[in-house]
């Protein structure tokens, strides 16, 4: 079934209109849906508690949510809890719909409060919808008593409370301090003021590092190729198909395609590189360190 009400002002109108269904009418209703996908059984049955899930979202605007977007989540919840209620269980349907309605809100909640990712965790979620509640609490009772918490003993005092580990606490306190700014925005009010994210540090090479790079790589290829000139034939296809391909080829591999056994081709790999490191006695360190 389709939310499909033009706006949240007209979904409340429409869902205090809706009937109240007595328990009997309500069971009969589920089990048209579950036995029979009876379409217009469920629809009967989810609005009649749309009022509950719109009575549910509107508690949740506080987190700057749009209540259109609350309503249509808390919509989508009713919907899971329908499709997944069983009636032989014995249990009314509003008990049993709360907790999904209540999920669908606080995960589009948690979803849209910041571009970083919120928390998923059990913990997290209890700690975000929680953690603001439970510290002007502990302030509050701290004041009556004459006391002063400093940051670290509230944080220990809200773990505890709220039974999550501590390091969740620093976490979430960390994430709900403040909301998310561009990086594009100005450092100060000035019109040429520079941007934040002129103060990323950039972590492409740098022009010296770029150039030097290349250089180096011009050398290597330069003394590999004067090295591998010392071979023969097939102990230079040895050390190309062990040293310069990906993945390399294995002992075994190589000894099928020569005909010789695999330690046949690891003597013939040794003699190679001892004589490539010859013919670079007097190159670079770099290239010794290439053919190790």
């Amino acid at each position: 079934m389709a939310l499909d009400f033009p706006n949240d002002m007209s979904m409340s109108r429409k869902a205090m209109k809706a009937e109240l269904l007595d328990a009997e009418t309500e069971l009969k209703l589920a089990y048209a849906w579950r036995d029979e996908r009876d379409e217009a059984a469920l629809h009967r049955l989810i609005t009649a508690y749309m009022r509950l899930a719109i009575s549910m979202a509107s508690k949740y605007r506080r987190y700057g949510a749009n209540m259109n977007d609350l309503i249509q989540e808390a919509g989508l919840g009713l919907m899971k809890a329908a499709d997944k209620f069983d009636p032989d269980r014995g249990v009314r349907f509003s008990t049993y719909a709360v907790w999904w309605i209540k999920a669908s809100i606080q995960d589009y909640v948690m979803r849209n409060w910041s571009m970083v990712r919120t928390g998923s965790t059990s913990s997290q979620k209890s700690l975000f919808f929680n953690m603001r509640r439970v510290q002007a609490r502990l302030e509050r009772e701290a004041m009556a008593q004459g006391e002063e918490l400093d940051r670290h003993q509230m944080r220990q005092m809200i773990s505890t409370e709220i039974g999550v580990p501590l390091h969740d606490v620093e976490m979430m306190e960390g994430r709900l301090s403040g909301s998310d700014f561009s990086l594009n925005a100005t450092q100060s009010s000035e019109d040429e003021g520079r941007e934040w994210i002129d103060t990323l540090e950039d972590n492409a090479p740098q022009a010296d590092q770029t150039v030097e790079h290349s250089h180096d790589t011009v050398a290597l290829r330069r003394w590999l190729v004067q090295a591998m000139g010392v071979l023969s034939d097939r102990e230079r296809h040895i050390v190309q198909q062990r040293k310069l391909i990906e993945p390399a080829r294995t002992l075994e591999s190589l000894g099928d395609e020569l005909g010789l056994s695999k330690e046949r081709i690891r003597q013939l790999e040794v003699a190679a590189f001892t004589k490539m490191r010859k013919s670079l006695e007097n190159q670079s360190q770099e290239v010794l360190e290439l053919l190790v």
